[in-house]
């Protein structure tokens, strides 16, 4: 499933952190709530308390600690997942969520095998405000730069290419590509550095209209040696 492990590490840092949060919004409402009750009457009180714990909930809500970022994260998986299920199952193999061979942490967010070639997957979300663009021989996040998420587009692609090609005693070439949830960018998207960055309602579509180069059994056999190669990353 698309996002699995992402999803599986939020709710467990959820509920590490649950615990300290709520017993931090009690504090902080009950402290509020005294002093305000104490100047005033204890109907301001109640009320202060009451907002304190609304506007707590909503700032851990937003802000971007790590369980939101992991559950933000699991949430861009999910949606790039269900613009890939919309491939023609009988000419693309998708698979969601891959532990990467010799990476034990490290996992492919998802992976496609078709007539059009083999790809390799990334899934992000950045603020909507937020526009990508190449400046001094960059990629640029706004004010941030994108290199890390670049690096791990094209080692995952890299990795799974190796492994594919050793298995099939062929050469295999796996194309990175990174698609994006939230940000401004070009509408037909861009190549950067041998990185394919879309947005996520053109992933689908910018995978079809590629010119095929498999058949339909070499498809079949990529995909059942990348099921091999590539175990769940929840499992692992």
């Amino acid at each position: 499933m698309a996002g699995a492990s992402a999803q599986a590490r939020y709710r467990s840092l959820r509920a590490q952190y649950r615990q300290e949060r709520v017993l931090a919004r009690l504090v902080l409402a009950g402290v509020a709530g005294s002093m305000t009750a104490g100047l005033f009457d204890w109907l301001p009180g109640m009320s202060v308390a009451l907002g304190i714990l609304l506007l707590h909930s909503l700032f851990l809500r937003v802000k971007p600690d790590p369980v939101t970022r992991w559950r933000r994260g699991a949430a861009a998986e999910r949606r790039t997942g269900r613009r890939l299920a919309r491939l023609d199952p009988a000419y693309f193999h998708v698979l969601h969520d891959r532990a990467l061979p010799a990476a034990s942490r490290a996992n492919l967010d998802h992976l496609v095998v078709g007539l059009t070639g083999v790809y390799a997957i990334v899934s992000r979300r950045w603020p909507p405000l937020t526009r990508l663009r190449a400046a001094d021989e960059r990629m640029w996040a706004g004010p941030r730069p994108m290199t890390r998420v670049l690096v791990m587009a094209r080692d995952a692609a890299r990795t799974v290419a190796e492994h594919l090609s050793d298995d099939l005693g062929r050469r295999v070439e796996v194309n990175a590509v990174i698609v994006v949830h939230g940000a401004r960018m070009p509408h037909a998207g861009f190549v950067f550095d041998g990185v394919t960055v879309q947005r996520a309602k053109r992933a689908g579509r910018l995978i079809q209209r590629q010119p095929a180069v498999f058949t339909t059994a070499q498809v079949a056999a990529i995909a059942a040696a990348a099921e091999r190669i590539l175990p769940p990353m929840i499992d692992v």
